[in-house]
C-alpha cells in the first residue's frame, strides 16, 4: 500500500493500492449507519458489508452526470431521514468523479456536514475528482455549479477497479494525468512519450506510478491552497474550455476527452497570445494523441462555448481567466485575453 497525506479543512489519507471491500468494514465498524452511493449500472459490483452491528443502506443513483441534478439529491435527502442518519453516521461514494462528486455534496449537506469516504473506480476519479475536497451537483447553466468544499475522511484506491475500465474510460482518466505532468511533474510526461495507451494499459506498475505521481501533485497542491485562491487554479488547466464542451455535448463525451480538448484549446490560445513556445504546443498534442485522446471539437458553436466559460468558477464578474503554462510547471493566469485571440484558438480545435 502507498498512503499519500493530504492536510485540507481536515487530515486525510489517500490509500493507493488497497482491497476496498475490507478497508471500509473496518472504517465503518463504530458507525450506527452507513450510506453506500453507487450508480444504478454498477449495482452487481457492490457487495453486502458487514460490520459488527453497523446497519448499511445503498442508495443507487442515476448513471453518470445524470445523477448530478438537484433531483436526485432531493432523493437523497429524504432517503437519508428516512433511514434516521444522524452526524454521527457515515456516507460512502463508490464510482466514477460524479458518484464522489455527489456523496461529497450529500454529506457536506446533510445535518451540515457528516462524515464520508471516496472510492473512485476510475483514474479519472482516482487521481482527480475523489481527492481535494471539491463536492457538487451541476446547473443547467453549466457542471459543479452548486457545491461546496468538503473533504472525504479518507480515499480508498483499489487497482482491481481498473480491470473493469473501458479503454475509452482508462484513456479519458489519463487525460487529468497528463494535466498534472504538464502543471507540476514532468516526469508523468517522460513516461508518457512514445507510449502507447496499450503499452500503459499493460504495465500496472507504470499505472500504480502514473495514479500516485498524480495523486502527489494534486494533494500537495490542495494542501497549500484549499479553497482556490491561486495555487489550486492550477489544477483546472484544461479545464475552462473543457467544462463548456462537456455542457455543449450534453456530457456524451467523456470528462476526460473534454479535457483534453480543453488541452488543446488553452495550448494554441497560450500560444497565440506569445505564452508558449510552439514546441510545447506540439508536445501536449504528441502526448494526448499518443494515448488515443480527441485534441478537437468539430462542429461546434463559439458563442454558446463562450457563455459556458463566462460562468466557469475562475471568473470573476465580467473577468473571463484562464489558467496557462509558459514551461512545464510554470503556471499563471491570462485574464480577458482579445476575443479574436480566443477565436483563433477555437478555430485549431473546431477542425
Amino acid at each position: 500500500m502507498r498512503r499519500i497525506p493530504v492536510s485540507a479543512d481536515r487530515e486525510y489519507n489517500v490509500d493507493i493500492d488497497v482491497l476496498f471491500q475490507p478497508a471500509l468494514e473496518e472504517l465503518s465498524k463504530d458507525r450506527s449507519r452507513v450510506g453506500v452511493f453507487f450508480s444504478q449500472s454498477m449495482e452487481s459490483s457492490i457487495p453486502k458489508f458487514e460490520s459488527g452491528d453497523t446497519e448499511f443502506f445503498y442508495f443507487p443513483i442515476p448513471d453518470g452526470e445524470a445523477g448530478k441534478s438537484t433531483a436526485t439529491l432531493q432523493s437523497s435527502w429524504n432517503w437519508l431521514g428516512a433511514a434516521g442518519f444522524t452526524r454521527s453516521d457515515l456516507i460512502i461514494g463508490i464510482g466514477g468523479g460524479a458518484v464522489t462528486d455527489f456523496a461529497g455534496f450529500v454529506a457536506a449537506t446533510w445535518l451540515r456536514g457528516v462524515d464520508w469516504i471516496a472510492v473512485p473506480t476510475t483514474i479519472a476519479g482516482m487521481v482527480d475528482a475523489a481527492i481535494g475536497g471539491k463536492t457538487g451537483i451541476n446547473s443547467d447553466y453549466g457542471k459543479n455549479l452548486v457545491g461546496a468544499f468538503y473533504s472525504p475522511i479518507s480515499v480508498l484506491i483499489d487497482p482491481s477497479w481498473i480491470e473493469t475500465l473501458s479503454d475509452r474510460d482508462f484513456a479519458a482518466g489519463l487525460a487529468e494525468v497528463i494535466k498534472c505532468g504538464f502543471i507540476k511533474d514532468e516526469e508523468i510526461l517522460r513516461i508518457l512519450n512514445g507510449s502507447t495507451l496499450e503499452q500503459v494499459r499493460a504495465s500496472t506498475e507504470i499505472t500504480l506510478e502514473l495514479i500516485e505521481r498524480s495523486v502527489r501533485v494534486k494533494a500537495n497542491v490542495v494542501s497549500g491552497d484549499f479553497k482556490e485562491s491561486f495555487e489550486r487554479e492550477a489544477l483546472n488547466y484544461g479545464h475552462t474550455f473543457g467544462h463548456a464542451v462537456e455542457l455543449h455535448s450534453k456530457y456524451s463525451l467523456r470528462h476526460g476527452e473534454c479535457v483534453s480538448i480543453g488541452l488543446s484549446f488553452i495550448a494554441h490560445l497560450a500560444v497565440q497570445v506569445g505564452v508558449m513556445s510552439q514546441e510545447l504546443l506540439a508536445q501536449h498534442l504528441a502526448i494526448l494523441r499518443g494515448m488515443g485522446l480527441p485534441t478537437s471539437y468539430p462542429h461546434s458553436h463559439w458563442p454558446d462555448l463562450l457563455a459556458s466559460m463566462k460562468l466557469d468558477k475562475k471568473s470573476r464578474g465580467n473577468s473571463l481567466r484562464f489558467v496557462v503554462i509558459s514551461e512545464i510547471g510554470k503556471t499563471q493566469r491570462l485574464e480577458n485575453p482579445n476575443e479574436s485571440d480566443m477565436i483563433a484558438a477555437y478555430e485549431k480545435v473546431s477542425q
